[in-house]
């Protein structure tokens, strides 16, 4: 995994790792390679989205340990928490949804930045800021990620500070979560392109076990092809097992070995 490099704080920072109004345009030249780095460094798609929720936190806060960071995916319908730097983000944004409201949900959906300046006193979602302040959370950043249709993704990040978030760190979360959503685009069609290559590498292995069983039921039974995969059909139905699990344990049997799947090229 590569080294994530950080913002170097210099004279135009009013405090350690934390941008001005002044320097959004450098950092998010700076975000986007940073970004592109961690496309790169990272192997699949769940070792980085972790590393852009450690990435989101440091970025908007300037010290990783002070905010917490959570990124929300809303797809299909239901929503889950897909990286987080801390299992108190994870166990914030389940909150959530459970209560099916929440700023990162609102975030998400209707693709705009929600600000809670204290949970203590916000009464947009009662049941959940009274849940969050019992853990000593105060108050939230969630940006959206723009990824296409059919899904929606939020940023969120949780302090222990009341009124955490001015706004330059607000300015600069929108313009991260900008940036971010390009990668995090490429790694949600990158995980669906693997998804799907996986998918077919199983109904192929599938077929060949299967295929294989259909030969050994009719060289058994002296039977044609179809009577054999009806065979194999009743078997599969009395013992409620699947299809291909009876045509895998038949070869197994038969042969001692699982049959291979062999792919040309």
């Amino acid at each position: 995994m590569g080294e994530l490099v950080s913002f170097e704080p210099d004279e135009e920072f009013d405090a350690p790792g934390r941008l001005t109004a002044q320097t959004v345009g450098t950092g998010e030249r700076s975000l986007l390679e940073e970004l592109q780095d961690l496309v790169l460094s990272t192997t699949d798609m769940q070792e980085f989205l972790n590393e852009l929720a450690v990435l989101s936190a440091r970025s908007v806060s300037g010290h990783e340990e002070t905010v917490l960071c959570g990124i929300t995916l809303l797809r299909r319908r239901r929503a889950a928490t897909v990286a987080y730097n801390s299992e108190t983000a994870k166990s914030m944004d389940e909150l959530q949804y459970a209560f099916k409201e929440g700023p990162c949900l609102t975030a998400a959906k209707e693709q705009r930045t929600i600000v809670v300046e204290d949970f203590a006193s916000e009464s947009r979602w009662p049941e959940y800021s009274e849940a969050v302040s019992g853990y000593g959370l105060r108050s939230i950043l969630s940006a959206p990620f723009t990824i296409g249709a059919g899904a929606h993704a939020a940023m969120n990040l949780y302090s222990y500070r009341p009124s955490s978030f001015r706004s330059e760190e607000v300015t600069f979360a929108e313009s991260y979560a900008r940036q971010a959503s390009k990668g995090l685009q490429l790694a949600l069609r990158m995980a669906h392109y693997s998804e799907e290559a996986d998918n077919r590498s199983r109904a192929m292995e599938s077929r060949t076990h299967i295929d294989v069983a259909v030969g050994i039921v009719m060289a058994q039974n002296r039977c044609s092809q179809d009577e054999a995969f009806t065979i194999l059909q009743r078997a599969s139905n009395a013992r409620n097992v699947k299809l291909r699990v009876i045509a895998a344990e038949i070869a197994q049997r038969v042969s001692g070995a699982s049959p291979a799947t062999h792919f040309d090229g």
